[in-house]
């Protein structure tokens, strides 16, 4: 090492290689400057689970922003959702994206392919074709509501050695609902959703992959019968992960306001969902947390609960938030925190982290702030909370893409 260094290391198997390769990644200067344990090194983060909007909606946000966001949030690697136009259901739309992440991504952006042509549930898409250039397959943003279409998925899947990552939810049990079914919306007269609309669908699912043998991924669970499901589907040696978000695990239902910026699907459950998630955490059953990163513009999600757009933003808070509220209270260890950010998911979906690290304040405090993103999107719950925990540095592939001015 240019000099000894005092920060801590988390999460790795070799501290000693890691302390090599920032030795020669950094310079004298920066190491003197994070010579302290205020400062901690982790493996980049992995979020399976985003949306950067291009092709088709990059008013939103764009591979460039996106990809900015995740690096000011301690991302070196994120997964693209296919709800994009053209969506990608076939090589020719799937090249549309892949040119704009060669040209504009500045960390690892591998996206997903859908699992039928259009997300529409009614012809299985080019999933043969994609298959070398994706990291799963999904229909998010929808349901798949046929049984047989998703077995036939996961059939071909499963012969392909890919993922079918789920986004469950059963439509004929929505009854136009856009928050929880709860105490919230009753007192306030909003349309609930269920919690069966989810759970029954993954109950669905979950016994066809038991019969297919695919690699199954749950998408953003939010009730407590969902881990439920889960955690036995587990127990009988089902091939099933799962990942759950920030939000669902610090906010509940009783935290809404009449605000577009707590408006997402699934949406903010109860009390006793929130404290079900976080025993899955605890236990293994909940594999990882993604932020389910969705921005919208200003004026679409300025229409308060019943009529702004569902999805928020969380690449740049999705770290403080939960250092500062699950790991700073006690309820996780921060060793776990990050085998939930980042090394489960990459264990998952085998994406490479090699040499991928962020370096993190851990002590210092500040206030969310959304005029200071780098993403698009500006609806996030956790506007004005103060957390610990501010991303200094990223590096991806041995190299510093992402430093925060520190002086």
């Amino acid at each position: 090492m240019k000099n000894s260094v005092n920060m801590q290391l988390i999460g790795f198997e070799n501290n000693e290689e890691v302390m090599a390769v920032l030795s020669d990644v950094l310079t004298t200067d920066e190491i003197s400057v994070f010579n302290s344990e205020k400062y901690a090194v982790f493996p980049g983060f992995c979020d399976v689970h985003v949306h950067f909007r291009e092709p088709g909606f990059v008013y939103k946000e764009t591979i460039l922003s996106g990809s900015r966001a995740a690096l000011a949030g301690g991302y070196s690697a994120v997964c693209t959702m296919p709800n994009l136009n053209p969506v990608p259901d076939s090589i020719e739309n799937l090249k549309i994206q892949l040119d704009a992440i060669k040209s504009d991504a500045v960390c690892k952006v591998i996206p997903y392919g859908a699992i039928t042509v259009g997300e529409k549930g009614e012809v299985l898409a080019d999933l043969e074709g994609m298959a070398p250039d994706i990291i799963a397959f999904s229909d998010d943003g929808r349901g798949v509501q046929s049984e047989d279409m998703m077995r036939e998925a996961m059939l071909k899947a499963k012969s392909l050695g890919k993922i079918i990552a789920a986004h469950c939810e059963d439509n004929t049990l929505l009854f136009g609902g856009y928050i929880h079914d709860g105490e919230y919306a009753k007192a306030h007269n909003h349309k609930g959703i269920c919690s069966e609309s989810e759970w029954k669908q993954i109950e669905r699912d979950i016994k066809l992959a038991e019969e297919t043998g695919v690699k199954y991924h749950v998408c953003h669970i939010s009730t407590r019968e969902s881990v439920e499901l889960i955690r036995q589907a587990k127990a009988r040696g089902v091939d099933i992960t799962c990942e759950t978000g920030p939000h669902y695990l610090v906010l509940d239902d009783s935290d809404l306001q009449e605000d577009g910026r707590f408006k997402m699907n699934p949406p903010l459950r109860s009390a006793e969902d929130r404290e079900a998630l976080i025993e899955g955490i605890k236990d293994g059953t909940i594999d990882m947390i993604a932020t389910d990163h969705a921005p919208h513009s200003d004026e679409e999600k300025s229409k308060g609960l019943s009529g702004s757009a569902f999805g928020i933003v969380g690449l740049e808070t999705a770290f403080p938030v939960l250092y500062t509220h699950l790991v700073k209270k006690g309820v996780i260890t921060l060793e776990k925190l990050i085998e939930l950010l980042a090394i489960n998911p990459a264990k998952r979906f085998g994406i490479d982290m090699t040499n991928d690290f962020t370096i993190f304040d851990l002590e210092t405090e500040y206030e969310i702030d959304p005029e200071t993103f780098e993403t698009e999107g500006r609806a996030t719950p956790f506007t004005g909370w103060n957390v610990q925990g501010k991303c200094m540095m990223t590096i991806v592939n041995g190299e510093v893409i992402y430093c925060r001015e520190y002086r």
